[in-house]
């Protein structure tokens, strides 16, 4: 086969594949018909039910049904967590959690901490702005709530204590050190 034959297929090969669903009548008529369920959960403090897409993940439940963004989407791996969120006081991955596993459950989102503009900011939050634990903020979210979730386990006894139980968030502007003091101020 020539370099030419093979592109030539290969390009024949990807519109048929990019093209196929729609010229076979099953894109948007598979997405509809995709296993659906009723999920009834509470997200800060106010009861939710809404049907989704068994494939659904919390994640995108909470930013794109619930329209609470502050959430943020990283790796979508459960690498980062920069999804990070308390489900019924527990620290989870919102990327790698569905929504259809949570009912009943109660979830708290960095919106669910301090709402814009009805008072103080929560303890940890405040402590984020003192220490400037942030750069670019995109992680902090899912810092704050990993920092939280580690402080209700006990696990901030030290610096170390807390690098080691925190050690699931990354921060690509290398705020750890001011993470972690803010983490050990809320803590004290």
């Amino acid at each position: 086969m020539s370099r030419r034959t093979f592109i030539a297929a290969s390009t024949v090969t990807g519109a048929a594949v990019v093209a196929g669903p729609s010229l076979l009548g099953t894109g948007r008529a598979a997405a509809a018909e995709a296993p659906g369920s009723r999920v009834s959960l509470t997200v800060n403090g106010t009861r939710h039910t809404v049907t989704v897409d068994n494939r659904t993940s919390l994640l995108d439940l909470l930013r794109e049904h619930l329209g609470l963004t502050g959430t943020k989407k990283g790796c979508d791996a459960g690498a980062c967590g920069a999804c990070t969120v308390l489900v019924d006081g527990r620290r989870v991955n919102g990327c790698l959690t569905l929504a259809v596993r949570l009912e009943g459950a109660e979830v708290t989102t960095i919106e669910g901490l301090a709402p814009a503009g009805n008072g103080p900011l929560h303890p940890l939050q405040q402590a984020f702005v003192d220490q400037d634990a942030f750069q670019c903020g995109y992680c902090t979210p899912g810092q704050i709530m990993s920092g939280i979730g580690c402080a209700r386990e006990g696990h901030t006894g030290s610096p170390e204590e807390i690098r080691e139980w925190m050690s699931g968030n990354i921060c690509r502007c290398g705020c750890y050190v001011k993470i972690v003091r803010a983490i050990q101020q809320a803590g004290s």
